[in-house]
């Protein structure tokens, strides 16, 4: 359940930029590329889709394809059986070993899901485009409209536990002893509205780090650098010893254990290794035993 600091250096990228997808889609060995439209209170990402998409890129339903049955135990979006992820990555023309890249039009804030799901089930050469469909945009390349014909199956494996996750007593204990970042809006946070959830506030010792926060205003990453910035002073700024330093354990958690992929996307950019809390604030305001805390301070 703990979570250690490691470095990018030597290991597998986390974002593709789209000048480097557009040349990767005219060579002999394009990657798949996954689109995942999705956005709270919006379920018309297929539509969106339809009205203008990367060209070659497949549809991917977050709600159906990469996350199980919602529960109060397991939240709203639980991380689907890996029997039934497989198939979806085959039906997306997933093989072994092939190159992934991922997309969404709201700064990869819902396909970061599939980023870290592809991860977390062994996949490595899985990264998302940076600046997401904006970018695409922003630089003039073409769209594709309607829905293609679905590509030929892959053959992928997947196996979990290539990530580490956690459950609500790890995220407790991590809250407590290490550094437990919360990603949803700052006033989600404070408790001051709860859309969705059954209780408003957070969990007592995790700190505020909303997701945008992660973003520039073109919608790509901070560099590294802003990014290791933020998190080391948000952990030192909430008394959290060294904060997101040297030996820190450092969780993540949302609403529903989305936009927290997002944020370890980010963590991962900044130099560090985080747990997800899978059932997130869905699951852990579910439990009546689970203590909320509000505000804006942690504890």
């Amino acid at each position: 359940m703990s979570a250690r600091v490691t470095t990018t250096r030597g290991g597998s990228r986390v974002t593709t930029t789209v000048t480097e997808l557009s040349a990767l889609l005219a060579s002999g060995r394009p990657p798949v590329v996954l689109d995942v439209r999705w956005a709270l209170g919006d379920p018309h990402g297929r539509e969106h889709y339809a009205d203008g998409h990367i060209p070659g890129a497949v549809y991917v339903d977050l709600d159906t394809e990469l996350a199980g049955a919602p529960s109060p135990q397991e939240g709203r979006h639980p991380l689907p059986d890996l029997a039934e992820l497989q198939i979806a990555a085959r039906r997306w023309g997933l093989h072994a070993g092939q190159p992934v890249v991922v997309y969404d039009d709201l700064g990869n804030t819902a396909a970061a899901r599939a980023w870290w799901l592809l991860r977390y089930a062994g996949a490595t050469d899985v990264t998302l485009l940076d600046g997401a469909l904006g970018a695409w945009r922003a630089a003039r390349l073409p769209l594709e409209t309607g829905v293609p014909t679905a590509p030929a199956p892959g053959d992928v494996v997947l196996k979990p536990g290539a990530l580490p996750v956690t459950d609500a007593d790890g995220a407790a204990e991590l809250a407590r002893g290490g550094l437990l970042l919360d990603a949803r809006a700052t006033e989600r946070y404070r408790g001051e509205v709860e859309p969705v959830d059954p209780r408003a506030g957070h969990i007592p010792g995790a700190v505020s780090a909303p997701t945008g926060e992660n973003l520039a205003a073109n919608g790509k990453f901070l560099p590294p650098e802003a990014l290791r910035k933020r998190f080391e002073e948000l952990g030192a700024g909430a008394g959290a010893g060294a904060g997101a330093g040297a030996g820190a354990r450092i969780g993540v958690y949302c609403g529903s254990g989305v936009t927290a992929a997002h944020q370890i996307a980010a963590l991962t950019l900044a130099g560090f290794e985080a747990t997800l809390f899978p059932g997130s604030w869905s699951a852990w305001s579910a439990d009546p035993a689970r203590p909320a805390a509000t505000g804006p301070l942690p504890s």
